[in-house]
């Protein structure tokens, strides 16, 4: 991949040092968007949007400033330097600020996402094909009022320069691809089934991601569900000692927000708290605090095959490496930036992504991992007396220290002495982070695990969309609070 930019970085480098910077680094962003989207049997809507930019950050006496530009001319090249460094000295003068540290590490690199068929090269016409296709296999039933299916794509490049040296080019290939049914009851409840997964398949790589969601093969499972959950009972509230079994598709959201959060290390160091709140794991608890059972080993990978987050190089310039969030149960390390990771000793997670060229990069949840166990979700099933075995994603809700929870699942099922009975609408499982977590006492194995993405997550004000993931396969908790009230 050729460096294009390189010039005009040096120009923007040069710039910021005469200005009086410390350290500079400047990342060029020429990304791509598009998606489709089709209901009913007709293509509703096909998008595409290109950006092309860069974002400038300086190092000024411990303090960092950024500015943004999508004009390329000297003049504005040499402003938004200048304005970097300008609001990096301005930032100088609060007198209890974190110092942000000088970074040290030169790479010259490149990368690209492994993919098997790039997307530029697939027509819109094969995609309405495989969408169209999709949708009409979800009318199964009489009671099926909509059918629908979807593609995202995004196709990024970013070049990275610092007055270190490095030099670093790469691009980004993420995808991602559902389908769904909307069904009515005989009482007009209205009930859905999408996935796969929460949103559906969401993975770093090309138009093989869209293959690997198997729309076609799902969509008449979905349809059926669908028509069925219409007129269904709600799950009514399980007594005490219930085990709950989450399938892969609603447990990673549960990690998302019970895991991923609350990890990311600027927010438990109270730097980002405004959006959506805090965290109960504070870092002088690594190495003490049981977040939850010993069956729990969570890592943190952003160069996983698949990973929707995985880069060669993050936004900052940091190389990725595995580094193990919590072991056994036990807190280890948080997903942080090179300067929250100075701040407190612990290891550099290159967890740092910014939205777009004109966005201050942060602290993100990224790539993180639940370590599998062993067996399938027959297996758990199998080995449960009484329980409960639920999909999908309906809604969710957490407190702002992510401690107490609600999830409400699409679609549950009883278990009873091993086998998978009657099916319910509207489940809801709840909890307390630890002692959810706590109750973890069988995780299914590596052939059950699904490397799953969230393209929509918020963070930051002004908020910022990031794309993240979170491996795992099927588990089983003890002793949950299942269900609502039949009438309720």
């Amino acid at each position: 991949m050729p460096n294009r930019y390189a010039a005009i970085a040096a120009q923007i480098l040069d710039t910021a040092t005469a200005r009086g910077a410390e350290f500079a680094d400047v990342q060029f962003w020429d990304a791509y968007q598009d998606q489709m989207f089709v209901r009913n049997g007709v293509v509703r809507g096909v998008g595409s949007a290109s950006t092309l930019g860069y974002g400038v950050r300086a190092l000024v006496d411990g303090s960092w400033g950024f500015a943004g530009s999508d004009r390329f001319d000297k003049k504005s090249l040499d402003a938004t330097a200048a304005l970097a460094v300008s609001i990096a000295r301005a930032s100088a003068r609060i007198g209890d600020r974190i110092r942000a540290v000088r970074p040290t590490e030169k790479y010259v690199d490149t990368y690209t996402t492994p993919f098997e068929i790039d997307p530029r090269s697939v027509s819109l016409g094969r995609r309405a094909d495989d969408l169209l296709a999709a949708e009409k296999a979800v009318h199964v039933a009489k009671n099926i009022i909509s059918g629908f299916a979807y593609i995202n794509g995004w196709d990024t490049s970013k070049e990275f320069y610092s007055t270190n040296g490095s030099a670093i080019v790469q691009r980004i290939l993420q995808s991602g691809s559902g389908v769904g049914a909307v069904a009515i009851g005989k009482d007009s409840d209205v009930q859905q089934r999408i996935g796969p997964g929460d949103f559906g398949l969401f993975q770093g790589g090309g138009y093989e991601v869209v293959h690997r969601a198997q729309l076609l093969q799902n969509a008449s499972i979905y349809g059926q569900e669908a028509s069925q959950l219409a007129d269904a009972p709600v799950l009514p509230t399980q007594p005490a000692g219930t085990d709950l079994i989450i399938h892969g598709s609603v447990l990673n959201l549960q990690m998302h927000e019970s895991i991923g959060h609350p990890l990311e290390l600027d927010r438990t160091l109270g730097w980002e708290a405004n959006f959506s709140g805090i965290s109960w794991a504070t870092v002088e608890r690594v190495g003490q605090l049981r977040y939850g059972s010993d069956k729990m080993t969570v890592y943190c990978d952003n160069s996983l095959p698949m990973g929707f987050a995985s880069v060669g190089y993050d936004d900052e310039g940091v190389k990725p490496q595995r580094v193990t969030l919590i072991e056994n149960g036990i807190l280890r390390a948080f997903e942080s930036s090179r300067d929250t990771a100075s701040q407190t000793g612990l290891p550099q997670t290159a967890s740092v992504r910014a939205q777009d060229w004109g966005s201050v990069p942060m602290v993100r949840m990224t790539n993180i991992v639940l370590a599998p166990g062993e067996g399938t979700l027959e297996d758990l099933i199998a080995d449960t007396k009484a329980g409960v075995l639920v999909s999908g994603i309906r809604s969710w809700s957490i407190d702002d220290h992510r401690l107490n929870f609600q999830f409400g699942p699409q679609i549950a099922w009883d278990i009873q002495n091993g086998k998978r009975g009657k099916m319910y609408k509207k489940p809801t499982y709840t909890g307390i982070t630890p002692q959810f977590w706590g109750s973890m006492d069988r995780v299914a194995g590596e052939s059950e695990m699904v490397v799953w993405g969230t393209p929509n997550c918020g963070k930051g004000e002004p908020v910022q969309a990031g794309r993240t993931t979170h491996a795992c396969s099927h588990a089983r908790f003890k002793d949950v609070k299942v269900g609502v009230k039949a009438d309720a």
